[in-house]
């Protein structure tokens, strides 16, 4: 099949954004073989930079416009590495009246590797929070007990986001562990060691 031997990665999605159907040069952005990316939600395999983007399209293809789409994405590499670049997605079907399926291509546009990721240093304050977040605490829990505003808290939540990428704070406290300032198999949450005392 001609679909296979094409080496940009492209997959065909429902209107929703499972994948039906997937090239090996797809597969191999995430890992994986063809077959299992099938149901899987690109979205989820390819971040948004902007969720704005994803409801413009969203809306877009509800009112079945049929225009060619872009969202800037990130995801993690087989190696490790994260990736960066655009998905273009394409409304196609054999007939206007009927809903379409999306054509997605991704364009790679950059690495970056994992150690460039690991933060030099961490503020202890923003150490704190992770630990009260990923021992479920609210914004304004962790506000009582580091002493912070609520405004404070989300400052240095939307700092720790920018620096790393995180979609939401399910995502930071994950990469928190990941990065290795949390402490894994600790409870409740904690610093890592090499993170020092507060």
């Amino acid at each position: 099949m001609v679909f296979d031997r094409v080496s940009v990665p492209i997959a065909v999605c429902d209107v929703y954004g499972a994948v039906l159907l997937a090239n090996p040069a797809m597969a191999a952005e995430c890992g994986t073989t063809p077959g299992r990316l099938r149901g899987q939600d690109v979205l989820e395999l390819f971040r948004p930079q902007e969720a704005t983007q994803v409801e413009r399209i969203a809306e877009a293809l509800r009112l079945r416009h049929r225009s060619r789409y872009q969202v800037s994405v990130r995801w993690q590499a087989p190696g490790g590495a994260e990736r960066y670049g655009e998905l273009t997605a394409d409304p196609v079907s054999d007939t206007v009246e009927e809903t379409p399926a999306l054509l997605v291509m991704l364009r790679v546009l950059g690495e970056r590797e994992a150690h460039e990721r690991r933060p030099v240093s961490m503020a202890p304050v923003e150490t704190r929070i992770l630990a009260l977040l990923a021992g479920g605490a609210t914004t304004a829990q962790a506000a009582r007990e580091t002493g912070l505003t609520v405004d404070g808290v989300n400052y240095h939540l939307r700092r720790l986001s920018a620096r790393w990428g995180a979609a939401n704070r399910t995502e930071l406290v994950a990469r928190a562990y990941a990065l290795g300032v949390l402490a894994p198999g600790v409870w409740p949450p904690a610093p890592a060691a090499s993170e020092g005392p507060e």
